[in-house]
């Protein structure tokens, strides 16, 4: 039974919407403002703040800590230096995702892990034989991602530091209002962000500290809605939405290889340490790799009007993203399915993520994806485009 987020308090007071959802045994805001359009904005053009707490986290330790790290992750530990940040996904021995996350190494050479889905079992189980302790930290570290094009200004503002020497993908140790916090320079909205590791004790401490300075910057608490619309934007996978664990999978077809979802640049297959699934994939590439592939499309915006058109009405689409699969076809044929999609106001374009055939994957494909309007199937062109869909260069500044 979880024992609830550390900033619980201050949701209680802010989210006057009452709008919650389940993450991980956690109540997580939905929605903070009357509308997800103003933590949106606060996301894309101030800065915000959101409750990750409910992510799972680990420390890894002792004389053996890199070796399980090598066997388990699809990318290189030796190549990771101290105060630096990977993203990477893992794999059983077929070779199938488990989860993705983040992980880094600490100065005293520990590694601190965090992931979607608890991985305390599975750590353990790749352990065997090994000298290492892994320490579940997942209750007792609160974690707030400080996102946006004014981030920066905030955190300096508050720790009354410079955070030049801070760089995309970095890590280091800061004091705010007292309080020792670990920072990395990472997040799930593919802008400019951190993410702060606090103490569970003085959590409270840090978000009044933050909220605070934040004022003059048109800081605003944002919720998982307005997140979802972001990472969509950002052509961020999202586990049990863009894929399925293979420990959740009940079919084959419900399991993915890393290079079905656009991971194939993390997988180090030619790396000195064996992982786990190293062999699988291997084959998997010396078959001409797997038969779909993870893919960004750009929803045709003339054929949605048509299909509204037909019923004499308006387009409406929501402000939310959305989550469920539909169909992708090409030359009338199902060749695939989007998974996650989104109105995006940045970009103002109807965007969606989904899985297709190799073989329509590449740049430019002329698709078509289903859409319903008053309960009658429709469908409108989807051309393949890059991922991300939104790249700003001060994410990496």
């Amino acid at each position: 039974m979880s024992v609830g987020s550390a900033f619980d308090e201050r949701a209680l007071e802010l989210n006057v919407r009452r709008q919650w959802r389940e993450w991980s045994g956690v109540f997580s805001s939905s929605a903070y403002a009357p509308h997800i359009d103003i933590e949106y904005n606060a996301l894309r053009n101030a800065a915000a703040l959101i409750d990750v707490s409910p992510l799972f986290k680990y420390r890894l330790s002792g004389p053996d800590a890199d070796r399980l790290v090598d066997r388990v992750i699809t990318r290189s530990a030796a190549a990771v230096k101290p105060g630096r940040v990977i993203y990477t996904p893992w794999c059983d021995s077929q070779g199938r995702v488990i989860d993705d996350g983040t992980v880094m190494r600490l100065d005293d050479g520990s590694w601190f892990w965090t992931a979607a889905e608890g991985q305390y079992r599975w750590l353990h189980l790749n352990a065997r034989g090994l000298d290492v302790g892994i320490e579940d930290r997942t209750d007792a570290l609160a974690a707030l991602a400080l996102q946006g094009p004014l981030s920066r200004a905030v955190l300096e503002a508050t720790a009354q530091t410079d955070l030049s020497d801070l760089r995309y993908f970095g890590r280091r140790s800061l004091e705010i209002a007292g309080v020792t916090i670990d920072v990395s320079r990472t997040g799930y909205t593919g802008d400019l962000g951190y993410e702060l590791w606090i103490g569970r004790e003085d959590a409270l401490t840090v978000w009044d500290a933050l909220m605070e300075t934040g004022t003059a910057y048109a800081i605003r608490p944002a919720g998982i809605l307005a997140l979802d619309v972001v990472r969509v934007e950002a052509g961020l996978i999202m586990a049990g939405v863009d894929y399925t664990s293979v420990h959740h999978a009940l079919t084959w077809e419900q399991s993915y290889s890393p290079f079905e979802l656009g991971l194939g640049g993390l997988v180090k297959l030619e790396k000195d340490v064996p992982f786990v699934g190293q062999a699988a994939l291997r084959r998997e590439q010396e078959a001409g790799g797997p038969p779909r592939r993870l893919v960004g499309l750009d929803l045709d915006w003339d054929d949605l009007l048509g299909l509204y058109a037909t019923h004499d009405l308006s387009p409406a689409l929501s402000a939310n993203a959305w989550r469920e699969e539909v169909p992708i076809y090409e030359f009338g044929e199902q060749f695939g399915r989007a998974t996650s999609g989104s109105w995006s106001l940045v970009l103002k374009k109807n965007l969606a993520i989904g899985t297709v055939a190799a073989g329509a994957a590449e740049v430019g494909s002329q698709l078509e994806m289903e859409w319903s309007v008053e309960g009658e199937r429709g469908r409108i062109g989807a051309e393949v485009v890059e991922l991300p869909f939104f790249d700003p260069p001060r994410k990496r500044e």
